[in-house]
């Protein structure tokens, strides 16, 4: 695994945020249709696919450890109000990718992206973007849950109090532990040290952390691989609940849980260039039921069945 389990701590960046990260989309009205067929037409016409409003565009992606390469060439769009699943063997550069997408590379030594990402129409990596803001926009749950030594309720304020969120601190509280489904078993115990959780507990206060700064994406590298068959099945049902507000990024071995929550499905493995050196690449990336049901690529019909990784 290529991802730290270090917590970011949230900064306050004093420059003014000049980038506009929610570009707005155009949504035809009345106006924009010319004439109604007549009732007898009705049944012939074709019923159109909802409009996909794309979050993320990345474009020839490539990242550098030093010298070696991780990950080459990596092209994909992630939609709306989805849940899109990175999957593949160890080593092939799925949470490396999951980490490009609100700059966290940015705190690796020696680490270089190339290519490009864009956010709602903006490129990531401009100059005049503050990675603060971006991984306000973006946050991230980490493979094993990771509470600041503090009370609930403190974890929970951390982020909108650094980032000076306006409102009722309680409130805010209130709303993101109920929105990540931890409300009704912790509202009478909120000064309790987050420590003593359940570890599925510990993970969902770890969503409500990221959901406390109100942001528009979610990554998850592996939230459930360090949890029980109980405690993963309710942040499953969680996702499922969660992507009708916040689009979803994940990165799981567990090809069962890919299939269950997902509506994409991005398989990356690692080849070997000339060289002798091991990269990761992207394979194949369509909607969930085809990737699982029929493959274009022999590689992923090969790690899907389990004849490797």
């Amino acid at each position: 695994m290529d991802a730290s389990a270090a917590t970011v701590t949230p900064t306050v960046s004093d420059a003014p945020i000049t980038t506009n990260f929610f570009a707005p989309t155009g949504r035809p009205g009345a106006d924009d249709v010319s004439s109604e067929p007549a009732p007898d037409d009705l049944a012939a016409q074709p019923v159109p696919e909802r409009s996909r409003e794309i979050v993320f565009e990345v474009s020839g992606l490539s990242v550098h450890y030093g010298q070696s390469l991780a990950i080459d060439n990596v092209s994909l769009e992630v939609g709306a109000n989805e849940i899109t699943a990175f999957i593949g063997p160890s080593g092939c550069g799925k949470t490396t990718v999951l980490r490009c997408l609100n700059r966290m590379h940015d705190l690796t030594p020696g680490a270089r992206v190339g290519g490009s990402v864009h956010y709602h129409g903006e490129d990531l990596y401009a100059p005049k973007v503050d990675p603060a803001e971006v991984r306000r926009r973006i946050g991230m749950v980490f493979q094993r849950p990771n509470p600041f030594p503090k009370s609930i309720y403190d974890n929970v304020a951390y982020g909108p109090k650094i980032n000076r969120e306006k409102g009722k601190l309680d409130d805010i509280i209130e709303r993101a532990l109920t929105r990540a489904a931890l409300w009704d078993e912790v509202k009478d115990q909120l000064k309790k040290s987050a420590l003593s959780l359940s570890g599925g507990q510990q993970q969902r206060l770890c969503i409500a952390r990221a959901l406390a700064v109100q942001p528009d994406v979610l990554l998850m590298d592996e939230p459930c691989s360090a949890l029980d068959p109980i405690a993963t099945s309710r942040i499953e049902d969680l996702m499922a609940e969660l992507k009708r507000d916040y689009t979803i990024v994940i990165v799981t071995h567990n090809m069962q849980q890919a299939a269950r929550v997902s509506d994409m499905t991005a398989f990356f493995t690692a080849e070997l260039d000339d060289a002798g050196q091991r990269h990761g690449e992207l394979v194949e990336y369509d909607k969930t039921e085809l990737m699982f049901t029929s493959p274009s690529d022999s590689r992923t019909e090969g790690y899907i069945t389990g004849r490797f990784g």
